[in-house]
């Protein structure tokens, strides 16, 4: 890997994923197979606990880096692109955010939902369509932090050499002790 890319030793990089220029990965994140992190000018910046599922595409804009925050989840397929991207969010299957848009804290965009450039989410909106647009608005906070923290248990499980950790999980009990560990770490 190049001196400018920086990945925590409590990170998991799918050995399939490709990591370009220069790029930083926070701790207990997880890059997914397929996963493309190209950052040729600008910054990409991945915060803590994130993951970027399978066959995702991040890239840089040509006036923008790429910012993402904690506790995201950035699923299958999806496209994100030279914007900002706030803590705790959930960005669905195939969507696209283009360059200088920037998503609110505690957000969901829909799958298939196309975010236009220079386009504003307040924190906590539901997006969708093409172009997407608020539909409602909602504190998906903790229910993005839980998905968030389901990865990261089956991303230190795919480190172990454990592909099928879903099957026979007390998944609840698991997420909520780890989701207790963090508010208390957090002091809320």
């Amino acid at each position: 890997m190049s001196d400018l890319i920086q990945v925590a030793h409590s990170a998991w990089v799918a050995p399939s994923a490709e990591i370009y220029g220069r790029v930083s990965i926070g701790p207990e994140s997880s890059l997914w197979p397929h996963c493309v992190i190209r950052a040729e000018d600008h910054k990409v910046q991945v915060g803590r606990c994130t993951n970027l599922q399978d066959f995702v595409m991040v890239h840089i804009g040509y006036s923008h880096p790429t910012i993402i925050g904690d506790y995201v989840s950035v699923t299958h397929h999806a496209t994100v692109h030279g914007c900002v991207i706030e803590d705790e969010c959930l960005i669905g299957i195939n969507a696209v955010i283009m360059d200088g848009a920037h998503i609110g804290r505690g957000s969901i965009v829909a799958p298939g939902a196309v975010v236009t450039e220079g386009t504003t989410i307040p924190e906590y909106s539901i997006v969708a369509g093409v172009p997407a647009k608020v539909i409602r608005s909602r504190d998906s906070t903790d229910a993005n932090r839980e998905n968030a923290v389901f990865y990261r248990l089956n991303a230190d499980a795919y480190r172990r050499g454990e592909h099928r950790v879903w099957h026979g999980l007390d998944t609840a009990a698991t997420i909520g002790a780890e989701l207790e560990r963090i508010r208390r770490e957090r002091g809320y």
